[in-house]
């Protein structure tokens, strides 16, 4: 079996950079006198928690438990509940990922919070890799004040391990590089984490492996990874190749574009118009369409869906869709939010007390490849393309919604609710924060 740490000068060295309790360490950038709270970030509507401090994870709250079920923790602990800022912490994780730009050209954005580099070809004669994801870590921190840990190795299932290890162990001191670590001291590590924990491992998946005796990371390394493949195809049999230091998993260093994009909220109190649910579909249309231009793809299709709560069993229940399907492929706003808005009227019913709705972009194509129809009016097209041109140039500027359809709305009552929400401290000129 061949070990992770034989690494020669020209296989690939991944690290995962990775921003420790996202969301609740942007919130504290800007309010450093949280550092040592206990706080907890809500879903929408405030419902559920989506990140918790480490302070909150050591009382046992689990990911994903309703705010309500905590408020008597919160007040015995004095746990700090926020709503979603997901304006803030987008702008955050770009600014994350402008910084380890200029550490490699070879950057793979994983998720908001999480972002793999190839960092072979980056390293100085006399740098270990250690030294370079310290430097990383240090620099982040200095620029935008988030903490990141980095987990250094020869494939991206082992990087995913490694930064793992550096979060659960402070003697890594955020930094644990796999690639220089003797055999025996890795595969001690590896014998005191669950096979659970490893990158690509489902619920399902573990306990499936429980029943085959394989418990710990170190079971799984040692496993034959062609007999992996007779029992779980051949995902899990490259895991296997890659936790032993084998890379199967190459960068992705181009995201591919979304064959499918959704857009919906949940409202802030329940709706009964017809008028509020079309401003809610116009708004989440707008914020698809958005998507759309950014990967530069058109939609032949929009579908609506609207549905009331079905958590209140005592009210009468409805849930409906429509497809609407387009005579020409578009990323206009004003066409979408046209067709929309009539599928919403052919499935909207009075009567009911609305807990959501939103809309879906399906038959999706690329734009640079779309032939043009012999029926299309190419002066509206030219038209459409430059309002579109302008209307994302001053969102981009002047913030998100900034400019947007009238079908909007103004009042927007039926938003979701955010009883707790901090400032867009980065992106918003009149939210700037101010030192006194």
């Amino acid at each position: 079996m061949s070990s992770p740490n034989q690494n020669s000068t020209h296989a690939p060295l991944f690290a995962l950079v990775d921003v420790n309790n996202f969301y609740v360490s942007c919130e504290r950038v800007f309010a450093p006198q949280l550092e040592k709270t206990p706080m907890v970030v809500l879903s929408n509507n405030d419902g559920c928690a989506v990140a918790r401090s480490a302070e909150v994870k050591a009382l046992g709250v689990k990911m994903g438990t309703p705010w309500f079920q905590m408020k008597d923790l919160a007040k015995q602990h004095g746990i700090l509940a926020c709503s979603s800022n997901y304006t803030l912490y987008h702008d955050m994780s770009q600014r994350v990922v402008e910084i380890l730009r200029q550490f490699t050209p070879k950057l793979e954005v994983y998720s908001v919070d999480e972002s793999f580099l190839q960092i072979e070809s980056v390293l100085n004669a006399h740098e270990s890799p250690t030294h370079l994801g310290a430097e990383i870590k240090q620099r982040i921190k200095q620029w935008t004040g988030l903490p990141v840990c980095v987990g250094i190795a020869p494939s991206k299932t082992l990087a995913k391990f490694a930064n793992h290890l550096a979060k659960k162990n402070p003697s890594f001191n955020g930094v644990c590089d796999l690639s220089n670590m003797p055999k025996q001291e890795l595969y001690q590590w590896m014998s005191e984490v669950s096979a659970a924990e490893v990158w690509g491992v489902g619920r399902k998946i573990a306990k499936r492996l429980e029943g085959m005796g394989i418990h710990t990371v170190l079971d799984l390394v040692q496993v034959s990874p062609q007999m992996m493949r007779l029992q779980f195809g051949v995902v899990i049999e490259r895991l296997c190749y890659e936790l032993r230091g084998l890379s199967c998993l190459a960068l992705e260093e181009v995201a591919p574009p979304k064959q499918q994009i959704i857009a919906s909220r949940s409202f802030g109190k329940l709706v009964l118009s017809l008028d509020e649910l079309a401003e809610s579909v116009a708004t989440h249309t707008a914020r698809a369409a958005e998507k759309l231009r950014e990967q530069e793809s058109l939609t032949s299709s929009i579908s609506v869906f609207i549905q009331t709560n079905v958590f209140m069993r005592n009210e009468p229940q409805y849930s409906q869709s429509i497809q609407i399907p387009l005579v020409h492929p578009t990323d206009d706003t004003l066409v979408l939010t046209e067709m929309a808005i009539k599928g919403l009227k052919e499935i909207y019913k009075k009567g009911f007390r609305y807990k959501k709705a939103g809309v879906m972009l399906g038959l999706m194509t690329d734009k640079p490849v779309v032939q043009s129809s012999l029926f299309e009016d190419h002066q509206a097209k030219g038209k459409s393309l430059r309002l579109m041109k302008t209307l994302d140039s001053i969102n981009t500027r002047y913030g998100a919604q900034a400019l947007r359809v009238a079908a909007t709305g103004t009042d927007q009552a039926w938003k979701m609710k955010s009883e707790n929400v901090s400032p867009k401290y980065t992106s918003h000129w009149d939210q700037l924060p101010v030192v006194r």
